[in-house]
């Protein structure tokens, strides 16, 4: 059986709110310490480069901001998985400054959300149609885990001589 969370290993010991919360400023740091010219260069053939992971990280922030939002409207709601390959397709062109300020904004409205969110959202379930019923917290744990995945995949392509992010 699939997980529920398959983000849930990345999670460290800080609080979930914590994390999602302090993401935006990560991201910001490790772009500035990857720098201009690598920003847009593939660390290896066929991965993406940071500037299209910081794509992928908005993208995937509109996917999480109506998931929630669906989760909180209707009852039973199933979400609809997307092909992140196929989303990718869209980035060229798009500049890493472009993607941060996209999801840095959407973060921000999703974290009103959250916090706004009534006690009894915890709870409420919500079907995945590949790893099953989950809940509103489930979800906000996996953006932290999803988080911290590609937080660490940025730190590996920090250039040595920059201070640790």
């Amino acid at each position: 059986m699939p997980e529920l969370n398959p983000y849930a290993k990345f999670i460290d010991s800080r609080p979930v709110p914590e994390i999602i919360a302090s993401t935006p400023a990560t991201l910001e740091a490790l772009a500035e310490a990857i720098g201009p010219d690598r920003i847009a260069v593939a660390p290896a053939p066929g991965k993406w480069t940071p500037a299209e992971i910081l794509c992928h990280l908005a993208d995937t922030e509109v996917a999480f901001g109506f998931r929630l939002r669906q989760t909180l409207a209707e009852d039973h709601h199933v979400l609809q998985p997307f092909d992140q390959e196929k989303w990718a397709a869209t980035y060229h062109g798009v500049t890493a400054r472009q993607a941060l300020a996209a999801f840095t904004a959407m973060r921000e409205w999703n974290l009103i959300l959250i916090r706004n969110a009534p006690q009894s959202a915890a709870k409420k379930p919500v079907t995945h149609p590949e790893r099953g019923t989950m809940t509103f917290t489930t979800l906000v744990e996996t953006m932290a885990g999803h988080d911290l995945n590609h937080i660490s995949q940025l730190q590996k392509l920090v250039p040595v001589t920059s201070a640790k992010v």
